[in-house]
Parts: structure tokens; sequence; C-alpha cells
């Protein structure tokens, strides 16, 4: 994993900040400031339609753009993560789930613009109303794909921008 790093401390500018940890931990030897890079939330949600198909993302920015995602994103401050799958599914959709029940999480690195952030991503089912019209979100989503996942074999296939889907979908297909 890349390491993050900083060269200032943000608290007196002082250029001897020290990394620990493995990056997730900053001190500054000469005025005592901590900074830990805490584990941010995420959240995704697995969405069937009528012919037991998925609804996927082509992602339309980095970190791995062009490749295919779960609706979802970062849980905002003072939000659950049921409140951040259903806002983000309505941002990146124009759709509000319903029937949004907690499946799974996973940790995962998310990199962007060259710092790391550790996640833990949590997972969700959820239905669309009948009638839906899919809007994707501008600079977000490029576009809508609804694949069929019956096997490991069609996870494998599926070219997912990050590996928490990947094994959320595989736990998905064992409880199915």
């Amino acid at each position: 994993m890349k390491e993050n790093r900083f060269n200032f401390c943000p608290q007196c500018g002082s250029r001897r900040i020290e990394t620990l940890m493995g990056g997730r931990k900053w001190k500054c030897p000469e005025c005592g400031f901590d900074l830990y890079n805490n584990v941010a939330s995420a959240v995704g949600v697995i969405i069937l339609n009528d012919k037991g198909e998925i609804l996927l993302e082509k992602r339309a920015k980095e970190p791995r753009k062009g490749f295919l995602a779960l609706p979802g994103g970062f849980a905002d401050p003072d939000e659950t993560a049921e409140e951040a799958v259903v806002r983000e599914c309505i941002e990146e959709t124009g759709v509000k789930p319903s029937s949004v029940r907690y499946l799974c999480s996973f940790p995962n690195t998310y990199e962007y613009k060259s710092v790391c952030y550790k996640t833990c991503d949590l997972f969700f089912t959820a239905t669309l109303p009948s009638g839906f019209t899919l809007t994707p979100q501008q600079g977000e989503v490029d576009a809508f794909i609804w694949k069929k996942i019956a096997s490991a074999e069609d996870v494998d296939d599926c070219p997912l921008a990050f590996d928490s889907a990947k094994r959320t979908l595989l736990l998905w297909l064992e409880e199915k």
C-alpha cells in the first residue's frame, strides 16, 4: 500500500513530522500534535431488477474510471449508513430505494489524488419502485449496466472497480 505523507505539522508548521504505524499516524516531535488516519465509512447497494439482474454503474471518474461499481459512496458526517445508502442511490441513479437491508461489510483502500483512504464499506440490498427511470449523476456515472450475476465466474468476469464489491457479490451469491 502507498503510504500517505505529510511534509508539515498541521498545528505548528514544523517540517519534522514523523510518520508512524505504517502511515496511519503522524506525530510532531516539536509540539506533540498527533494526527490519525482513521477509517472512513462508505456504502454500496445491490439492486435487482425483475429479471434477476444487478444494477452496476460505469464509473465516470478516478479512481478506477471506466470500471463497474455498485451504486454507493462515502457516508457524510452525522449520517447513518442506511441514510448514506439511500442518499447515494438517489444522487447516482435519481431513484429512491426501498426495503434497504444490511448485508455485510469489507475493508477497502480508496486511492484518490495520491491519498490512500482506508474504508469500511458497508453493503446493503434494496429494491426500486416500479416504473422507475434511472438518471446517471453527471460526472460520477457514465452508464448503467444490468448484469446477470449467477456464479463466482460471473463475478470474476465483471470488471469491478473495488475488491470489496467483488467480495460482497460472492457473499451475496452464497447466501441467496
